[in-house]
């Protein structure tokens, strides 16, 4: 057996387990990927390189500035805020979720700060509702999904420079569009299906009749290092975990929260499952396992299937890297050469159904996106439900973009 069928048995070995146990599935996933790397003839150094310390840094960041912001009572006054905008009516406040989310993503600073952003906020509005986590993750990270390939996003910026690179330039709002109307539908079909799970009773304690308290000096402090937070990663680029440790030292050094308490509060077994599990996708891309799947898709294409099968493919490889720093470079630029390969097709319909292939994904607790709603969650037990529920969420989404891409990517090319 070879190392790339060996990993990819592993890594659905500890898919296996997540779901049948209540093992925190990262523990299992660090010594399968030590076992893959040593049957691959890799050695522990090699294995421990694949730990996802960017994604760790992000995430143990992210959690520890807000659990810092909820620890001194700013999550939950905000939250009682933004709630009162649904005038009582518990079932407004997922679409809430998802267009707050939407127009942040939209204005520039793209889905990744947008979820750091709105996460925090929806799981603090959601118990006022009894809103399931799993819809409230879907609302939130979909709808930051939806503004992410705007023409004033990061996201949008790469992928419409990939594709005039390949000579489809000039096609900004079809690109956003496309990615925009697939996220708002497949949105729009988990609310409906998941709306009756929602009490029709109005939010409990309902913003209207309790009078919300005014921000204290603590909270105040806490709101300017976050707004800081923001401006340093949307106007300055600079790197959302970083930053975030920076603005938690800020509120820590200023004492504006209890640090015992916050770092206490910190998702610590959610940060443990994300990263064990990506340190295995990561290992299975080294050994050839990724590549070897995505090879097996790829003999499938025609050029009447291509759109489809493209979606397919790139949606696999998104769920195990990253959309805009691998999947949306590397694929966009070869959408003519693939074309003539296959022998036939519409690159502009095929550079969409890449586009909204590796995006759809994205709400996986594989990626950022996914892990940063995963780790939202104190609860353990919640969250741990909540990784199996986008997981299984994330990898249909490779199926919902293949059918959605082959169905219309080619007629909304033409328009």
């Amino acid at each position: 057996m070879s190392p790339a069928v060996a990993s990819l048995l592993a890594l659905l070995a500890a898919i296996v387990i997540s779901f049948a146990s209540k093992l925190n599935v990262g523990v299992v996933a660090i010594p399968l990927a030590w076992a893959v790397g040593a049957y691959g003839g890799r050695g522990p150094e090699a294995v421990l390189a694949g730990f996802p310390g960017s994604l760790f840094v992000t995430l143990g960041g992210v959690t520890l500035l807000f659990a810092l912001a909820e620890s001194n009572g700013t999550i939950a006054n905000l939250a009682a805020r933004l709630a009162s905008l649904a005038r009582g009516r518990s079932r407004l406040l997922p679409p809430i979720m998802f267009f707050a989310a939407f127009a942040i993503s939209t204005a520039g600073p793209g889905a990744i700060p947008s979820v750091a952003l709105m996460a925090p906020l929806a799981f603090a509005m959601a118990p006022m509702a009894a809103i399931p986590p799993f819809l409230t993750a879907l609302m939130v990270a979909n709808g930051a999904n939806a503004g992410n390939l705007s023409p004033l996003s990061a996201v949008g910026i790469i992928a419409n420079t990939r594709m005039a690179e390949a000579g489809l330039g000039g096609h900004e709002w079809k690109v956003g569009a496309a990615n925009c109307l697939v996220h708002v539908l497949v949105s729009g079909l988990a609310y409906a299906a998941l709306v009756r799970t929602i009490p029709a009773t109005s939010i409990r304690p309902d913003p209207r009749e309790t009078a919300l308290a005014p921000l204290n000096r603590s909270q105040w402090g806490t709101v300017v290092v976050i707004m800081g937070w923001v401006a340093a990663v949307v106007a300055l680029g600079a790197p959302l975990g970083l930053a975030a440790f920076a603005g938690a030292a800020v509120i820590i050094a200023v004492r504006l929260a209890d640090e015992r308490a916050a770092i206490k509060a910190m998702p610590w077994p959610a940060i443990l499952m994300v990263c064990g599990v990506s340190m295995l996708v990561t290992m299975a891309e080294r050994t050839g396992g990724m590549q070897l799947f995505t090879r097996l898709l790829a003999t499938l294409a025609t050029p009447d299937t291509l759109n489809g099968v493209i979606a397919f493919v790139t949606g696999a490889i998104s769920t195990a890297s990253s959309t805009s720093g691998v999947v949306l470079p590397t694929m966009l630029p070869t959408v003519p050469a693939l074309v003539q390969q296959v022998g036939g097709g519409d690159p502009l319909a095929v550079a969409l159904s890449i586009n909204v292939g590796a995006a759809l994904v994205d709400v996986s607790p594989l990626s950022t996106i996914g892990a940063i709603c995963v780790a939202a969650l104190a609860n353990a037990d919640l969250a741990r439900r909540l990784f199996r529920s986008m997981l299984v969420w994330g990898l249909s989404m490779t199926l919902v973009a293949a059918l959605l891409c082959q169905l219309f990517a080619g007629w909304f090319a033409r328009l």
